[in-house]
């Protein structure tokens, strides 16, 4: 069989999505949806033209049916997907007080993603991938999890597939900053590209400049490309050969800011996929976080290329800002 251009592995649940801006307590009127960072962005690559695979357990249950149903009709191979009949398939519950501030409640302790272990990574499928995306999320659900993605960051660098890593730092999973410090900051010097919002790297890096935070990366691992995210303000990029910034996409009207960073994730790898400059490829991932931020719903606003083109086309940026070093 052959594998899929991107690979990831990760927890997703079944979100129920508020449908008044509340507080939880005075909501009555939930939609369904589901989500999770690793199969977000595994749907975003399969948006934008490419193959993409989903590694991860989900309940024999309703909601995993449903998570299967629904990833499997946006075109992800759900091949490496084991229904566990033991653990239920997570959820969470969204609460929005005012429209751009989106607060979660998670019920995913013991779920069947939490079961994830290193056998559930297969070696020949993982060799196959151009990409691998690893989240910082799944190391935080369990001592078993950990090892899972200790073992798909071995297979990837074994192999000699390039790793992407998003922090996705969540407190809420963490005892403690120094802790999720610790074990996302190895992860993210195992890597070839780190990802990482500046509040992120406040928490990891404990610096507040994009420049600070790539260069506490890259005087450990010279080699690591480091993309720092600033919102509407684009990107700054830091590269073994070059740095420079590149422009964002102001929205007027933010409806929900879950899903940004990994439509952000999925549309850099496309770049990577069909070899555009690394200014480019942090463009895309700017356009597609704009794009995402506009609709309600973890996927709902992923875009096609057709769609990031245009908007880039409309907004007539330049693609970037060369910063000497």
């Amino acid at each position: 069989m052959t594998s899929p251009e991107v690979i990831t592995m990760g927890e997703t649940m079944v979100i129920m999505n508020p449908q008044q801006d509340l507080p939880l307590e005075y909501v009555d009127t939930f939609r369904k949806q589901f989500g999770g960072a690793e199969s977000n962005v595994a749907v975003g690559v399969a948006r934008l033209g490419h193959t993409s695979g989903w590694i991860s357990r989900v309940g024999d249950d309703p909601f995993g049916t449903y998570i299967e149903k629904n990833l499997r009709g946006e075109g992800i191979d759900l091949t490496h997907v084991v229904r566990d009949q033991q653990a239920p398939t997570g959820f969470f519950f969204k609460e929005r007080r005012r429209a751009a501030s989106v607060n979660v409640y998670y019920y995913r302790a013991g779920s069947a993603a939490s079961r994830l272990q290193p056998g559930d990574v297969d070696p020949e499928y993982v060799a196959g991938a151009k990409l691998v995306h690893l989240s910082g999320i799944l190391p935080a659900l369990s001592t078993d999890c950990r090892h899972a993605a200790d073992q798909l960051l071995e297979t990837a660098k074994n192999a000699a597939i390039p790793v992407v890593f998003d922090p996705n730092v969540r407190m809420k999973l963490w005892n403690s900053r120094e802790e999720a410090a610790e074990i996302l900051n190895r992860y993210a010097l195992a890597s070839d590209y780190v990802l990482i919002g500046q509040s992120e790297g406040e928490l990891l890096a404990d610096e507040r400049e994009p420049e600070a935070i790539a260069s506490f990366y890259q005087r450990q691992n010279p080699e690591l490309t480091v993309v720092v995210k600033l919102g509407e303000d684009g990107a700054f990029v830091s590269a073994p050969s070059e740095q420079l910034y590149v422009a964002g996409y102001p929205v007027q009207n933010v409806t929900d800011p879950i899903g940004a960073g990994d439509a952000f994730a999925a549309a850099f790898m496309s770049g990577l996929l069909h070899e555009e400059t690394l200014s480019k490829s942090v463009q895309l991932g700017n356009a597609a976080g704009a794009c995402t931020v506009q609709a309600a719903g973890d996927i709902e606003g992923f875009p096609s290329r057709q769609e990031l083109d245009t908007l880039i086309q409309a907004e007539g940026k330049r693609p970037a800002e060369d910063v000497k070093r």
